[in-house]
């Protein structure tokens, strides 16, 4: 094995975010597969923002029915892994390419680092869910973003000593990453935004546009809002609206392509409201001090339940939960500036880092940030 090499496996947009704190930080050390889920070209403009080389080593498993998608993925990776012949290897979160990488990992007989350890939502119909409850019994070193996750993994017996309380990774991407006053006033220029006055609408998962019915109420109340509503619409919702025929781009709301991740930390940290089913936007609300109304049936962050976040399960009640937080804005705002994060201090993937170096020698060059 080459000494101190970490093979950091991905597939997706969040985990690119996610990923790329640790990724500066060890630097060379580095080895990047992509597993292909989500295409590379709808994730250049995310290595591009997030100061990023594209991936050492590329799989193209694309779109497939889960237990498929996840089977190339596995087989794929082993073979990336077998040409890189790293000591460690790294995945994050909770996603088909996190399985297929701790599954690939383990068939090798090589340790096992997951970033984002002990999320639980107690919710085993989530894919997700299932995921990344394997995922964490297959590591070797568990980086739990809170006390609470840590709390998951001990009740699940797994060894203490295999875990740290990091913070999240997405805190210290969203702080790098977060443009300037001025220049987030550019952006909302595009669409003749008012710092304040808008609000940001992202949906994207099955339990809410695999439905016609629901995806349908959905969008109705979004239009009916009392302001203007962005919404940077993920490419499976726009192929389950086509198909239910729902029309996404109607009164308040206006349908925009998805965005980079700059551009969507630009116009989220000046919206009035965050209206998603997101776990990503859950923990950015918190780090950019906006409300958030989350439209899910579970949460595996529920650190942001009751502060930064409302959980609804209903698309009538998220509309109800939007108002209100509307008709008390400057209140809510003031408030939500004065709460810290619950998820860290920005410093997570130094801890990683740190705690890989401690336990395989590795990264032994540590990256510089830009």
């Amino acid at each position: 094995m080459r000494a101190g090499s970490v093979a950091v496996v991905f597939g997706t947009r969040p985990e690119v975010v996610k990923l790329a704190p640790l990724l500066w930080e060890m630097g060379p050390t580095a080895h990047t597969i992509h597993t292909g889920q989500h295409p590379l070209p709808a994730l250049t403009p995310i290595f591009a923002d997030l100061a990023l080389p594209p991936p050492d080593h590329q799989c193209v498993v694309g779109s497939r029915p889960r237990g498929r998608q996840i089977g190339e993925a596995i087989a794929a990776v082993t073979e990336a892994l077998i040409a890189i012949a790293p000591e460690v290897v790294v995945v994050q979160g909770d996603t088909n390419s996190t399985l297929a990488g701790a599954v690939a990992a383990s068939s090798l007989d090589l340790p096992l680092v997951h970033v984002e350890a002990g999320l639980r939502a107690f919710d085993r119909r989530l894919p997700e869910e299932r995921n990344r409850i394997v995922v964490d019994h297959l590591a070797a070193l568990h980086c739990a973003p809170t006390e609470t996750a840590r709390g998951h993994l001990r009740s699940e017996g797994v060894v203490d000593a295999s875990i740290i309380v990091t913070g999240n990774t997405v805190v210290d991407a969203a702080r790098r990453t977060l443009p300037d006053p001025s220049t987030r006033a550019e952006r909302r220029a595009r669409w003749d935004l008012t710092a304040d006055e808008y609000i940001v609408a992202t949906f994207h998962r099955p339990e809410n546009v695999d439905d016609p019915t629901r995806l349908a109420a959905i969008v109705e109340h979004l239009a009916a809002m009392p302001r203007p509503v962005l919404f940077p619409v993920h490419p499976r919702t726009v192929d389950r609206a086509r198909a239910a025929g729902v029309a996404l781009d109607h009164g308040s709301i206006l349908v925009i392509p998805p965005l980079g991740y700059r551009d969507f930390l630009a116009v989220a940290a000046d919206a009035a409201v965050l209206v998603s089913d997101s776990g990503g936007v859950q923990e950015e609300a918190s780090i950019l001090g906006r409300p958030a109304v989350i439209l899910r049936r579970s949460t595996e962050r529920p650190e942001v339940i009751g502060t930064f976040a409302t959980l609804v399960a209903d698309p009538a009640a998220m509309a109800v939960a939007t108002h209100d937080l509307l008709g008390d804005l400057v209140t809510v705002h003031r408030r939500l500036a004065a709460l810290e994060s619950p998820f860290g201090d920005g410093q997570a993937a130094v801890r990683i880092a740190a705690a890989i170096e401690e336990r395989w020698g590795g990264p032994s060059t540590p990256g510089t940030v830009a």
